[in-house]
């Protein structure tokens, strides 16, 4: 079995994602302590020019998978990937983003090696014998518990925002391994027909580090706006979220809900406008930094989360925390 922790980096539109690097900066201080070697996984189509970077954050070298197969992302085709890679080369731990992506193949790949998967972890070291240090939150975040993997190969993946990314050293050189793709064209049997994006310019609410959510109390779509409003002047890191209750209401789309059945984010500011707090939402950003709720309600169960609280309607309150933002930032 080979000395190696692998990572498996996430990419889309040849644009690698932040929890690629966070999970990489981390595993070059747990392979220091083992003294192991880090590799990533890179796959994709015409992304070769990303595999330097990769190196910046403690990659020592990059399987590269490259083909017109893997142009749209397919469970069939990256679990095979993996799987086919691991066989051949046993590394002691694999470790990727607890992404739509991530969860939606890293089952399929330790069903393939027959090992186990600690999935959606927020902690993640390791100890003298090589055995992974993790934790994770159960019951819809009520309880963080300590986990492991007993077979000998390891595999976990990470959410998003938890860990801390290293500065990058661009003196750092990797080595590039070009992997066989063993993958045809008729063994992906789920084959993407469309792919219909949303604004280019929105932050992914898994990697934003200020998140301003509306709920049902919004009433209508339009008045989303004085949201979008109020994150033009948080900055270029922050985004518009919503609960479940605004998504059903058709006011925001699936792709910007908050929650268990929508995503799990972990900002550093969540600002929850006219969000109860029920249960299923809570379980999506209750590990946020730092939470700021903004209720008519002063009994709202949103308030047993927050760190701070304003009880008042949030038609008044979020344009005035909009003027006032803008005026620190006039006079700064």
């Amino acid at each position: 079995m080979a000395n190696e922790i692998w990572v498996i980096v996430e990419q889309r539109d040849n644009k690698l994602k932040k929890v690629s690097f966070e999970i990489l900066s981390q595993a070059r201080k747990i392979a220091d302590k083992i003294k192991a070697q880090v590799s990533a996984i890179l796959m994709g189509y015409k992304v070769e020019g990303l595999a330097n970077i990769l190196g910046y954050y403690g990659a020592g070298q990059v399987f590269l998978c490259e083909s017109d197969i893997l142009k749209n992302y397919s469970n069939e085709g990256y679990s095979q990937i993996v799987a086919d890679l691991a066989k051949e080369h046993q590394p002691l731990i694999i470790l990727g983003p607890a992404t739509a992506m991530g969860k939606d193949f890293l089952p399929k790949v330790a069903a393939k090696l027959n090992t186990g998967l600690a999935s959606d972890c927020t902690f993640l070291d390791i100890d003298a014998n090589g055995k992974l240090l993790l934790k994770k939150p159960i019951f819809a975040g009520k309880v963080i518990v300590d986990v492991s993997v007993s077979n000998s190969l390891q595999m976990a993946s990470i959410r998003p925002n938890v860990l801390p990314i290293s500065e990058p050293d661009e003196s750092k050189q990797v080595q590039i391994n070009k992997a066989e793709v063993k993958i045809s064209t008729e063994s992906i049997r789920a084959k993407v027909k469309e792919i219909i994006q949303s604004a280019k310019d929105k932050v992914d609410l898994t990697e934003a580090k200020v998140i301003v959510s509306g709920g049902r109390a919004m009433k209508s779509g339009d008045n989303f706006k004085i949201l979008e409003e109020l994150v033009g002047v948080l900055g270029e890191s922050a985004t518009v979220g919503a609960s479940r209750a605004a998504v059903d209401s058709g006011f925001a789309p699936h792709d910007m809900q908050v929650g268990q059945t929508g995503k799990v984010v972990n900002p550093d500011l969540y600002i929850a406008c006219g969000i109860s707090g029920a249960i299923q939402h809570l379980a999506g950003m209750q590990t946020s930094k730092c939470i700021i709720a903004i209720n008519k309600d002063p009994d709202a169960p949103i308030f047993q989360k927050a760190n701070y609280g304003i009880v008042g309607d949030l038609f008044q309150v979020v344009p005035l925390l909009t003027q006032e933002i803008k005026k620190l930032k006039t006079e700064n």
